[in-house]
């Protein structure tokens, strides 16, 4: 009914180039793990430019994860997967969802403490934070797999599925 408004779709099976999810995702896991990297050395040396570094980092962790869920969900969506896959989509979507809430909730967090007290960080702060690190090793390895495992938008998959043979 309305198809003919939508942008056609190419051989990756999205309306763009090419996969933007993971671009943009590659950006929250740096600025993710470099946040928690530096909340343990700066608890350790005390350093008041490490808290900066980290604060900032997860900052911008926080914004560009709704950015990468925006993309996520929409690829995902054109994606078709296939078998275990559409399980292990689904697990890293909810967690993708789930990361952003822990994210927010951290970044909301750490405004406070920082208010307070900008050279130091609680213990169980810390603990959340490895949890997020956790995370978003767990994440990185569910989204790995579906693009080196089950070729989710990779031209020979989309073809194979174009086809039939998926």
């Amino acid at each position: 009914m309305l198809e003919h408004l939508l942008p056609p779709l190419n051989d990756h099976n999205l309306p763009w180039m090419d996969t933007i999810h993971p671009i943009v995702v590659h950006f929250v896991i740096a600025m993710a793990l470099i946040s928690v990297l530096f909340d343990f050395i700066g608890v350790v040396t005390g350093r008041r430019a490490l808290f900066e570094v980290s604060w900032w980092n997860l900052l911008f962790a926080t914004s560009a994860i709704f950015v990468a869920i925006m993309f996520g969900q929409v690829e995902a969506g054109l994606a078709n997967p296939y078998g275990d896959a559409r399980n292990i989509l689904n697990i890293h979507s909810t967690i993708g969802w789930s990361l952003a809430g822990v994210l927010s909730v951290l970044t909301g967090w750490r405004y406070v403490l920082r208010a307070k007290d900008p050279l130091s960080l609680p213990l169980v702060f810390l603990g959340a934070d490895s949890l997020l690190a956790a995370l978003v090793v767990v994440q990185v390895f569910l989204g790995d797999k579906l693009i080196w495992v089950y070729g989710l938008h990779t031209v020979k998959v989309v073809e194979a599925m174009r086809a039939g043979l998926v």
